[in-house]
């Protein structure tokens, strides 16, 4: 007994050693990047970053892709919002222990970690081809089209959470409703979805976050644009497409200007993500 003893606890230190490791490693890469950006970002950050467009090259700044890339985001979490919100809601409530139920949140964890750049690509096959077809070039890449490819991204990411977020709701609440005589649809609407709000919304934010960053479904749908426009049926640029085009510009300015840019999406993620965390707090404590 006591050499069996003895060898869960060696065994157990060692697995406690290899996590605690692997998680120092991590955290060190993390902010060996946090630490980079922050150093290069901010050396490179000045008013015409805010002011000037990216039709002046080195001289100029990213006001037209911070622009674009605000609207095509808010283009993507306003479409994959609903329709993630009423999908998650029907999975955990109507769909809930059924076998198509657990069909769909396969495929919907598949799509969770499928390579954004082909959802770039179907966008790019069913949006921008066809459009340019039937306007005859007038319009092919646009804005629109990126939102759309964004929103394919952020549609799983709320989907989960939505469905998570109401199932941790004490069935109790709605046994209580169902007993009242409390319609099925009102129970969902009016009780268990504001009863889950807070972590609905917390995975919106974070759906937001995972978005704000892409660059590869953007090259196929909006594609670029060197001038300010606010019409989503237009080329449009975006500040994670800029950072990419900068990147690989030999340029030492324009690297700058690309640190500057990575600097600011990184902080607009971060503070999303700790808006999120405050609001899922907030519940916990409320809970």
């Amino acid at each position: 007994m006591d050499t069996l003893y003895l060898r869960r606890r060696i065994t157990n230190a060692f697995a406690l050693a290899l996590g605690t490791a692997a998680t120092l490693f991590g955290l060190a890469f993390l902010a060996w990047i946090l630490w980079a950006t922050l150093r290069q970002g901010i050396a490179a950050l000045d008013w015409k970053l805010f002011t000037k467009i990216t039709a002046y090259g080195d001289q100029g700044g990213l006001s037209n892709a911070m622009v674009g890339s605000l609207i095509i985001n808010l283009i993507g979490i306003a479409v994959a919002t609903p329709i993630g919100v009423l999908a998650g809601t029907w999975l955990a409530e109507y769909a809930n222990r059924t076998r198509l139920g657990e069909s769909i949140r396969f495929l919907n964890d598949i799509l969770l970690s499928a390579p954004s750049i082909v959802m770039g690509l179907f966008v790019y096959t069913i949006i921008v081809l066809p459009s340019t077809v039937l306007t005859h070039g007038n319009t092919t890449f646009s804005g629109f089209a990126g939102g759309v490819a964004l929103a394919l991204i952020a549609l799983p990411v709320i989907v989960r959470t939505t469905d998570e977020m109401l199932r941790l709701v004490p069935s109790t609440l709605r046994e209580a409703a169902l007993s009242l005589g409390v319609p099925q649809w009102k129970l969902t609407s009016q009780i268990l979805l504001r009863a889950a709000r807070s972590g609905i919304v917390t995975g919106v934010l974070l759906a937001l976050a995972r978005i704000s960053g892409e660059t590869a479904p953007l090259l196929f749908t909006a594609f670029g644009n060197n001038f300010m426009t606010l019409n989503p049926l237009d080329k449009m640029s975006s500040l994670p497409q800029v950072i990419y085009q900068y990147a690989n510009d030999p340029g030492d300015t324009l690297h700058a200007l690309a640190w500057a840019g990575a600097f600011v999406v990184t902080l607009f993620v971060l503070l999303l993500s700790l808006t999120s965390r405050l609001l899922l707090s907030r519940k916990v404590s409320h809970d």
